[in-house]
């Protein structure tokens, strides 16, 4: 039997036993890790450069876009150099770090989604107090508001989660540090600590998704009272792109979190994880740029700028 504080390093699950599907693996995760961080990074320097980009909806577009690109470099880097160099350990520290910042982002990156949301509804539904309601300090106050939830956050599971004393050894049942599989380590009872520290959060991670819903139906409401269906294509083309951000992003981690115990296995566990930890920073740049003709125009502009 173990503890805590003769453990000093876990052992992560691996998605591949043989070299060749490591070596796959390895690959497969670079293209997307690549491809997510040249989207985010052309969405950051576009916003930048672009000064008819400086509008509340990019700049809180910007922010997701960085948090993405954190969100990302929590967890495939390590999981790429485990396969690449045949291992599954990672030291105690590092996991504590992964842990905290993968905490950190998924939080941040829900509270980035609600202003969003809430962008839209004042666009929408109160464009004449726009610039009243989202001027320059109250976005800054909006986006400042959502680092210090998503840090304070952070703070409170990974002191709760590594006090805990692990009794079951060092074997996390997931490819990166995530909380449940490390409470499952800790000796029986000792977890009730860290799970109402999960229901606090859950609590949180629920407003946010109410607020979601209730600003997109005072959305909808609007919209279908346009009398155009031109005035009508327009205003839920900018609602589009954060709808089907939210969506990817809320579904994979109620599937993951919320799914049924007699379907769960360690290949469904992964498979879950890959999807609301990797695919969504990878896709959202994708989602974005491909429905915003603004945002389209400006990356043209910039390249053919540069190049």
């Amino acid at each position: 039997m173990s503890n805590s504080s003769s453990i000093s390093q876990f052992l992560l699950l691996p998605f591949a036993d043989t070299r060749e599907l490591q070596l796959l693996h390895f690959c497969l995760f670079l293209g997307i890790y690549l491809a997510a961080l040249l989207g985010n990074a052309l969405i950051i320097i576009t916003i930048a450069y672009d000064h008819h980009l400086h509008t509340p909806m990019y700049f809180f577009l910007l922010n997701l876009a960085f948090t993405d690109l954190g969100f990302i470099s929590t967890t495939v880097p390590k999981s790429m150099a485990n396969s690449l160099w045949d291992t599954r350990a990672i030291s105690y520290t590092g996991c504590v770090a992964q842990l905290f910042f993968f905490v950190f982002l998924i939080a941040m990156e829900l509270c980035l989604l609600t202003v969003m949301a809430y962008d839209r509804y004042v666009a929408i539904c109160h464009p004449l107090h726009y610039g009243t309601l989202l001027g320059s300090r109250a976005c800054v106050h909006m986006a400042a508001a959502a680092w210090a939830s998503g840090f304070l956050n952070a703070v409170l599971h990974t002191a709760n989660t590594f006090s805990l004393p692990l009794c079951h050894g060092n074997a996390v049942d997931q490819f990166f540090c995530e909380i449940p599989p490390i409470v499952k380590l800790s000796c029986s009872d000792a977890y009730l600590r860290e799970n109402g520290a999960i229901v606090f959060s859950a609590c949180l991670g629920f407003g946010c998704f109410v607020f979601i819903v209730v600003s997109y139906v005072q959305i909808f409401r609007a919209v279908l009272r346009i009398p155009s269906q031109q005035g009508q294509h327009k205003a839920f083309s900018t609602c589009l792109p954060h709808l089907a951000v939210v969506c990817l992003f809320v579904s994979s981690g109620i599937f993951a979190n919320l799914k049924p115990p007699v379907v769960s296995s360690l290949f469904l566990d992964l498979l879950l994880a890959f999807f609301y930890s990797v695919v969504p920073p990878a896709v959202n740049p994708l989602i974005y740029s491909m429905r915003n003709q603004e945002l389209k125009d400006a990356m043209w502009k910039l390249m053919t700028g540069y190049f």
